[in-house]
């Protein structure tokens, strides 16, 4: 097995160092390339209006046989550039370890999910991991979420992952002895309350900052709930997002017709 590993912290981050030197151990680690700072929530973005610069990293930061790369672009960006510009030779996407969870409806803002997410698009099985270390957190146990991204890895080498499947990985911040099991999950609800922060710039002008506090809903085999019980939750995430019901509750409802009609159009 041959990974690319990248996340969305940066390429200094303490999660992609720590599960890189794990991978490399296993053999496993084929090529690093990652932003060369921060870029969490940026979700799926692309850069169009500008190049994108990829600089080679001194091998021994990550292992001495293997290639590392910082990117001044976005995590999707590393991924594809990995793959199709710098010809990586890849069986899987690896994206993490976040220092923070994806878990619920932050699977569309997080730039950990969706680096996993254009590996998939690229024709690569893709694993998104991440730490659910909560504010207050005197540690950050990366070397657990690294442990469990490996079982997944060697399961999903074993066992296969469909096509236009990713696996998006939260780990509770806890010690391996602490952990209860994995939970295979569906998405759960996360929302945040008092969204926006109203400032005051110092021109005296409103700006705004994004914040807010975390509201779970916590109902039986979802994300959020696997992981407050102290489970791993493996969250198959489909990038097939047609609601198949609803495309045929509206063709048996004659809705191209309707819809026609009210245009004129024959």
């Amino acid at each position: 097995m041959k990974v690319l590993l990248t996340n969305d912290d940066g390429v200094t981050s303490p999660g992609i160092q720590i599960i890189s030197r794990m991978l490399s151990e296993r053999g496993w680690l084929s090529a690093v390339i990652a932003p060369d700072r921060e870029r969490s929530g940026m979700g799926h973005a692309i850069t169009v209006d500008r190049p994108v610069r990829v600089r080679p990293l001194d091998p021994g930061m990550f292992s001495p046989d293997v290639s590392a790369y910082s990117c001044d672009g976005t995590p999707t960006d590393c991924v594809t550039i990995g793959l199709e510009a710098l010809s990586v030779q890849s069986d899987f996407v690896v994206s993490g370890i976040n220092q923070g969870p994806n878990l619920g409806d932050d699977v569309t803002y997080s730039g950990t999910a969706c680096a996993a997410i254009e590996g998939v698009i690229l024709g690569r099985p893709a694993v998104a991991v991440s730490l659910c270390v909560k504010q207050g957190d005197s540690f950050k146990h990366n070397t657990t979420a690294a442990l469990a991204a490996t079982a997944i890895l060697s399961y999903a080498e074993k066992n296969g992952l469909p096509e236009d499947v990713m696996l998006n990985v939260n780990v509770p911040n806890e010690l391996l002895r602490n952990i209860k099991g994995f939970k295979i999950t569906r998405r759960g609800k996360r929302s945040y309350r008092d969204k926006f922060i109203c400032l005051k710039d110092p021109q005296g002008n409103d700006c705004y900052w994004l914040g807010g506090s975390i509201e779970d809903t916590w109902e039986e085999g979802s994300d959020v709930t696997a992981v407050r019980d102290g489970y791993v939750s493996v969250t198959p995430v489909n990038l097939d997002m047609t609601d198949y019901a609803v495309l045929d509750d509206m063709l048996s409802n004659g809705a191209e017709n309707a819809l026609a009609r009210s245009l004129n159009i024959r």
